[in-house]
């Protein structure tokens, strides 16, 4: 019998190779632990077993409820061997919400942190769903179960993950991961950023329930990288990391740019003190006057901006050497991905005009968790839009200039959030802002902004608006504005605009 050559590629086959090459390297550190990839591998293979016991495979699943913690990686790895998958829950959720995404997906297993165990225990979780605590009880569940590994791998087109939507507008939706999918992206990834090698040591500073929070360091991980883990993130202590020049990767959000760059004019040395071959920014639009300070302050030849999302995965990038050139620019796009811009009709708009951006790749989801509707709304022509609306130059470098259901029509006319928030940044006294429509008898919506004064700032509203009014059009500047002590996002960094509307 002639063997098969084609293997599954599974999100875990790239950290069993490279157990295989080095077994003793550091595959992961947080803090003063650490673990090598010899460890990890035998850890995941328990996983797999144990959750193979529980009930876990084919269409049945688990859930964690975690801060970042070096048991992350094994436990997706590993109940995702089974053939089943795990939802990643942000552990902000209230033990409602836990419960409601628990029995969406129909969880046999809920792994917690004992940081969370209160609101795990407190949720209404499926019948018979087991909670493993980490810690001393995860341990003792793992010292049970096999280390031996799995007789075969889960088929890369099934869905390994299940992180739950934002629910910045409604009801949180499963996003189906396939193995495939996010495999693809890590050998893009290694091309496009240069920091996922054998050699690279990569600074995780964002949540691991989040996408690209646990797609990029578990892409270092596929190839054979140390990841070094902040058990969450303050500017001081990102600052700390950049300054030991030890790491040469991470990925960030805008607002932790923000955050450090609020921080005492001592604390900023450590940017001069990097290592980073690439900091990929990600997650929500990196304002201009904000990149332009990220850029004096890295120095050229390292900060990537990119677009993408949960269900597309990364799909433009803004590399290093465009950065100044172009402005609130999201970049080109990635190798396998093809983006079309349509109108309303599904007809492609000419260049220069504001169009719906539509990607379609190999790093597309499986669908939304049993929301076929839902699904199908998200397509056309094979092509998914996460309802972005973008142009593109003559170049064809793409600019997204806001969500579609952040637009504010005012009077038939539309107008686009992020151009005026882009005005409001460019203000000293400002450290944040967010536009939305406020609803207006006269002309259905009328510009609202929100204002966040920088530390140690008190300037008038008055001012703030005649500053918008001298640099927009009439009917795009702000007519009214409010000061707040904090602009809601939620754990990607994204504005929840939603619930500053509510105020209105």
């Amino acid at each position: 019998m002639t063997p098969d050559p084609w293997r599954s590629q599974d999100v875990a086959a790239g950290v069993r190779a490279a157990a295989r090459r080095t077994p003793g390297k550091t595959a992961a550190t947080l803090g003063e632990a650490s673990l090598s990839y010899g460890a990890m591998v035998e850890r995941m293979n328990r996983v797999t077993h144990g959750a193979a016991a529980a009930g876990l495979g084919p269409g049945v699943n688990a859930a964690i409820m975690a801060g970042n913690r070096l048991e992350y990686f094994e436990i997706v790895c590993g109940a995702a061997a089974t053939g089943g998958a795990i939802a990643t829950v942000n552990p902000r959720q209230t033990p409602r919400e836990l419960g409601e995404i628990a029995r969406d997906c129909g969880a046999r297993l809920v792994f917690a942190d004992p940081d969370f165990e209160e609101a795990v225990r407190a949720a209404e979780l499926p019948e018979g769903c087991k909670v493993v605590v980490l810690g001393a009880p995860y341990e003792d569940w793992l010292r049970r179960a096999s280390p031996t590994p799995p007789a075969a791998p889960p088929d890369e087109r099934e869905t390994f993950a299940i992180p739950y939507t934002s629910g910045t507008t409604g009801k949180p939706k499963g996003v189906c991961l396939s193995h495939r999918s996010r495999v693809f992206g890590f050998g893009v990834h290694a091309a496009l950023y240069g920091c996922f090698s054998e050699a690279d040591r990569f600074l995780v500073t964002t949540p691991l329930f989040h996408g690209g929070g646990f797609a990029f360091p578990m892409g270092a991980l596929w190839l054979g990288a140390s990841v070094d883990l902040m058990p969450s993130f303050s500017a001081e202590g990102l600052l700390e990391k950049m300054g030991l020049g030890a790491h040469t990767g991470t990925f960030v959000v805008p607002t932790q740019f923000h955050a450090m760059f609020g921080q005492e004019a001592s604390a900023l040395e450590a940017f001069g003190r990097h290592a980073f071959k690439s900091v990929i920014c990600n997650a929500a639009p990196l304002p201009e006057e904000t990149k332009l300070e990220a850029l004096d302050r890295l120095g050229e030849g390292v900060l990537h901006e990119t677009y993408g999302s949960t269900e597309a995965g990364v799909v433009t990038n803004l590399p290093p050497w465009d950065m100044r050139r172009k402005t609130n620019c999201a970049g080109r796009p990635i190798p396998g991905q093809s983006v079309r811009l349509l109108d309303e009709a599904g007809a492609e708009v000419a260049q220069g005009e504001v169009g719906e951006l539509f990607s379609d790749g190999p790093t597309l989801f499986n669908g939304y968790w049993r929301r076929e509707e839902e699904t199908a709304a998200g397509f056309r022509d094979g092509g998914f839009s996460a309802g972005d609306l973008a142009w593109a130059d003559e170049e064809g470098f793409l600019h997204v200039v806001d969500r579609k259901k952040d637009m504010i029509l005012s009077g038939g006319v539309n107008i686009y959030p992020r151009e005026i928030e882009e005005i409001l940044y460019s203000h000293p006294q400002i450290a944040e802002a967010a536009v939305v429509g406020a609803p207006d008898a006269r002309w259905g919506e009328r510009v609202h902004a929100f204002v966040r004064p920088a530390a140690g700032e008190s300037p008038e509203a008055e001012v703030l608006l005649d500053w918008c009014r001298e640099r927009l059009a009439g009917h795009k500047a702000p007519k009214g504005l409010s000061f707040v002590e904090a602009i809601p996002r939620n754990a990607a960094g994204k504005v929840l605009k939603k619930d500053l509307r509510e105020t209105l």
